[in-house]
């Protein structure tokens, strides 16, 4: 069963996507929604990387919620910088974070998580994974971003896909 599923969560997925998709039941599309299902997984197998391991649920739920809560803090402190400063008295700059954590998935997580937290912006991770540059809408002590992104981030994730 595991050869022909690799992954049921995205067989899953995409099955229900598909039929979502097409607003129907009808069979055939629920024939090309099981096929696409088979498929997919199948064909892009060695795009994904290693098997996840979440080791500590309590500290990615945690994580969650703290992630969810500064997205939106951000999303007002951003708002509230574009609508009462001046384009010049904003200091947009690239910070580079060096990195402990190694993992590919935690890396992922932590590229998703600066995507998505409005000013801020994934630049790139270097080949060895040792340093993250990361772009700042509004930057004014370096030092304290990069402890504030290593302790509220990067640490949990640490003990998420690393312990």
């Amino acid at each position: 069963m595991k050869r022909l599923m690799p992954s049921p969560p995205l067989s899953f997925a995409l099955f229900v996507i598909w039929l979502l998709l097409n607003q129907s039941l009808e069979a055939a599309t629920l024939l090309s929604a099981a096929l696409l299902a088979i498929a997919v997984p199948l064909i892009t197998k060695g795009l994904r990387p290693a098997t996840v391991r979440m080791r500590r649920p309590g500290v990615a739920l945690r994580l969650s919620f703290l992630v969810t809560f500064d997205m939106l803090k951000s999303a007002y402190d951003v708002a509230r910088l574009l609508l009462t400063r001046r384009t010049a008295d904003i200091s947009a700059r690239f910070v580079q974070i060096p990195l402990d954590m190694r993992d590919p998935n935690g890396l992922a997580v932590l590229a998703m998580i600066m995507c998505l937290t409005p000013g801020t912006a994934w630049g790139e991770v270097s080949f060895d994974r040792t340093t993250l540059l990361i772009h700042v809408f509004d930057l004014e002590d370096e030092a304290a971003f990069i402890a504030l992104i290593k302790t509220r981030y990067e640490r949990p994730l640490m003990e998420i896909f690393e312990s």
